[in-house]
């Protein structure tokens, strides 16, 4: 199998959503769907935005090793189902939008996965992007810088960082990655 899991991690703010929306609209990558249990929001739709499912569901699952990783945030877990990506892996490459510690997880099971962090220009323009959004009080903001430096420190357990300072060029360098990449697996 010449596909790859590619894994893009970075801090909140940073466009890790944007960039994955771009190397979908090329058609050559599946985006991998986590489970979930806590509800769904009116927009999302199940198997799509998330996979939906009990708590109960998600502890058996977590018992027969059925997650690459997961976590447990506000009383809801979260997880990337093991068996899903690897379907999706026998026909095309597959990107998964995680946090840090879900990627290092994920290269623990998967060790030819293949990471690379999305980090901004600079703390400034990252402050700039999350006022920008509009979405978010002061004190939430703080706590994303906050766990922004958290994440920038494991860029070394990384296989690759890139630097999102124009979204074209980033785009262009994750596939140049990815291609470099797949020509050492061939």
């Amino acid at each position: 199998m010449n596909n790859l899991l590619i894994v893009l991690s970075g801090p909140s703010g940073v466009g890790k959503g944007t960039i994955v929306n771009q190397l979908l609209s090329d058609g050559g990558f599946a985006l991998s769907v986590s489970c979930t249990t806590r509800a769904p929001r009116a927009e999302e739709v199940d198997g799509k935005s998330y996979f939906f499912i009990t708590k109960e569901e998600f502890e058996r699952k977590i018992a027969d090793g059925g997650f690459l990783e997961y976590s447990n945030h506000f009383e809801n877990y979260y997880g990337t189902p093991k068996d899903f990506v690897l379907k999706q892996l026998e026909n095309r490459d597959v990107i998964l939008e995680i946090e840090v510690d879900g990627a290092l997880q994920v290269k623990k099971a998967l060790p030819q996965a293949l990471l690379i962090m999305i980090l901004p220009p600079s703390e400034e323009e990252l402050k700039a992007r999350l006022l920008k959004r509009g979405s978010e009080n002061d004190e939430t903001i703080a706590k994303r810088i906050s766990r922004m430096q958290y994440e920038i420190s494991k860029k070394d357990d990384y296989d690759f960082t890139v630097v999102n300072d124009d979204l074209e060029k980033a785009v262009a360098d994750i596939k140049n990655i990815i291609a470099n990449k797949k020509g050492d697996i061939k």
